[in-house]
């Protein structure tokens, strides 16, 4: 029997529920996940996207649909999960970058822990906005982007750029509101 066509069968007994099912394929795929995941971040990040990872397919082992093979499935899933690991961790940074640069002159003796808990607290609030609000924001207030290069980014109107904008701000203001200004 070879290697592929055992792990189909694996696979379809641990989407049965089969407990020993899924600890082997955990046996079996986790080293070679990890591995994997290093060529995008770092051993730490690899090990705790491939444990989420293998949780979710425990969790969601019923509605995971193989279309072509398992291997092909779990390496798009991994570099999937450690792209948008990347992404976040991206937004984290430009989010800290722009509050440092732009709040923090506003203040004499700025504490740190106000600026990271700041920092959490708008990050907390972007990942709450609709996709589509979201990704315009940060193309404009983090990128640097004008309505009109985003327009052709995301294939839209500037006029549905602007009114994303718009409605991502007031999501902003009101799930900021204790940390604005007077």
């Amino acid at each position: 029997m070879n290697q592929g066509a055992e792990d189909e069968r694996l696979f379809v007994a641990l989407q049965r529920g089969d407990k020993k099912a899924f600890n082997t394929f955990f046996l079996r795929y986790y080293p070679v996940l990890c591995a994997y995941a290093t060529q995008f971040v770092g051993m730490i990040d690899a090990e705790e996207i491939i444990q989420d990872m293998m949780v979710g397919i425990w969790e969601h082992r019923k509605e995971i649909v193989v279309e072509s093979s398992l291997n092909g499935y779990l390496f798009r899933a991994v570099k999937n999960k450690c792209i948008n690991h990347i992404e976040k961790f991206r937004l984290h940074e430009q989010v800290y970058s722009f509050i440092a640069s732009n709040w923090q002159s506003r203040f004499e003796d700025p504490d740190f822990y106000i600026v990271e808990e700041l920092t959490q607290k708008i990050e907390e609030a972007l990942e709450k906005l609709p996709q589509t609000y979201r990704e315009a924001f940060v193309l404009n207030r983090i990128d640097g982007k004008t309505y009109n290069e985003i327009a052709t980014t995301l294939g839209v109107s500037s006029k549905t750029v602007d009114y994303r904008i718009q409605q991502a701000l007031k999501s902003l203001r009101i799930e900021l509101k204790d940390y604005l200004p007077l």
